[in-house]
């Protein structure tokens, strides 16, 4: 298991709850003493319904905290392209009673050759109740995930392009394109890798910009399944870069670089596919009804801050990278489960005095380390002598299985360990879907609140009941005697000691009531 901490000293960003003021942070717009007073029309405000934005809203939702979703698009995309669920987002669809509406419309596939598409079977014994990618529609995913946050009672509202944000010392002020004017406690930037929040905080977006732009699509093929996987058999010492993959339903996955291929500016067309497939190929291969067609550079950036005042950034507004292990969809809705969780804390008044800050704290280095694998996959799928030589090695290092768990568990997300100080290993990892006396632990996690899970049968939550569970069970499947689990499914705490869990209660709940 990936033992990596993900770790950075959390800077101080405190709001008005802390004795904070707009004036301290650099780089923000305030508003007016007398506008900041304008009653609030919500607690939060998401920019952006993609994944990212329509999972944080289910996860604001399940704390009663009032949510408005706003996607400048009018419609849902036309196009469906097909990704990839990894393991990680697969336990957090479980826990939160969402994973049998996502498998009704995805498609089991092994866990492995994820790396590089460098192809090798599953290591043995992953340690996840869910040991398979997803495939499914991006849309559905979207769809899914908006209905649930609707269900419960977040609203959206299509065609609301944000143009403007100022910040006051008691919240946003949210300007849309059309001028209407919107107030909340927090604004959220899930607006994807062009953020418009983004820009208009100032917030840096430094990295390296495109230098091979390469050409995806869905289509149908005119040509026999058993000749394309003969061409790619053909071509695959030579180039990495081009691809036809079945994706069930007669449809096929396409991929070719675009070097030489129209306008960057200008969407790829299908006779930009099979121009490049009869340079490359020698063949067409007949391809035809295009699904969908797309342009993707391999640009690596990473914004240099994840929230400003009352403003955070999250997905694709954070972090952009390039396709190869697919990654980009997984990363944004693990931020979303990070995030959520401290925002509703921060805003219900019972967060602890860092807690939101511990968002940008765990999630940036998740990041960091997603960009620098990211690019080691891209030089492995260079024509290069070196990067091929490369490439051959780590193919013969990869048969030995603790390499090939390392790669997969990187990619998957699963072995994530967050600093939570000393302790024993299993202090920071997530915990994977156990058994319990009765079901699993996952189905304990639908709430969205905090887990203590007993198997001494004599600790209690006391006074922070209202915001964490208490299960007793001696059969749990744990070799240790409890542990406390945030609502993200991290172990927060391991022992047997009242006093001590009540002082880590303290530390990620908060104040007790009463």
């Amino acid at each position: 298991m990936d033992s990596r901490q993900f770790t950075t000293k959390p800077p101080s960003h405190d709001t008005v709850e802390r004795g904070f003021t707009m004036g301290d942070v650099p780089g923000l717009r305030s508003s007016a003493s007398g506008a900041d007073r304008t009653p609030l029309d919500f607690d939060v405000i998401i920019a952006g319904c993609g994944p990212t934005g329509a999972m944080l809203a289910a996860e604001l939702r399940l704390h009663d905290v009032r949510v408005l979703l706003l996607e400048k698009e009018t419609e849902p995309v036309s196009f469906v392209r097909i990704v990839g669920l990894h393991m990680r987002s697969i336990e957090l669809m479980a826990m939160r009673g969402l994973l049998d509406r996502m498998l009704a419309h995805g498609r089991r596939r092994p866990a492995a050759g994820f790396f590089a598409g460098i192809s090798k079977p599953a290591p043995r014994g992953l340690d996840s109740a869910h040991a398979y990618l997803l495939g499914i529609p991006q849309p559905v995913i979207v769809q899914l995930l908006e209905r649930h946050a609707s269900q419960l009672g977040a609203e959206v509202r299509r065609g609301c392009a944000v143009a403007g944000v100022e910040q006051g010392d008691e919240g946003v002020t949210v300007r849309l394109a059309d001028g209407e004017e919107l107030r909340s406690r927090y604004l959220v930037g899930c607006d994807g890798a062009r953020s418009t929040v983004r820009k208009l905080l100032g917030v840096a977006f430094p990295g390296e910009p495109s230098r091979t732009d390469t050409l995806m699509g869905e289509m149908e093929v005119g040509v026999p399944q058993e000749e394309i996987a003969a061409k790619m058999t053909e071509l695959g010492e030579t180039n990495r870069r081009l691809w036809l993959r079945p994706f069930g339903q007669g449809a096929y996955s396409v991929v070719v670089p675009a070097a030489g291929v129209s306008d960057r500016a200008e969407p790829p067309s299908l006779e930009d596919f099979k121009q490049q497939l009869r340079a490359i190929a020698g063949t067409d291969f007949g391809v035809h009804s295009p699904r969908w067609l797309s342009r993707f550079g391999d640009a690596t950036r990473l914004a240099e801050r994840y929230r400003v005042g009352r403003v955070l950034l999250a997905g694709d507004a954070a972090h952009i990278h390039p396709p190869t292990g697919g990654q980009g969809l997984n990363l944004g809705i693990q931020d979303a489960f990070n995030l959520g969780w401290k925002l509703a804390a921060q805003i219900r008044g019972w967060a602890p005095e860092t807690l939101l800050d511990t968002y940008e704290a765990e999630r940036r280095p998740v990041a960091e380390d997603v960009l620098d694998n990211t690019r080691a996959q891209m030089e492995l799928h260079s024509s290069e002598p070196g990067p091929q030589a490369v490439r051959r090695l780590l193919t013969e290092l990869m048969d030995f299985e603790e390499v090939n768990r390392h790669l997969i568990v990187k990619i998957t997300a699963i072995g994530i360990r967050y600093d939570f100080g000393d302790g024993p290993d299993l202090l920071g990892r997530r915990l994977p879907d156990i058994g319990l006396k009765h079901g699993h632990l996952y189905d304990q996690l639908h709430r969205g609140r905090g887990l203590l899970l007993d198997r001494t049968e004599r600790l209690a939550v006391g006074d922070w009941s209202d915001r964490v569970d208490h299960l007793a069970d001696p059969t749990a499947v744990l070799d240790v005697p409890c542990v406390l689990l945030r609502p993200d499914g991290h172990v927060a705490w391991i022992g047997d000691d009242q006093r001590d869990l009540d002082d880590h209660l303290s530390r990620w709940f908060g104040k007790p009531v009463g």
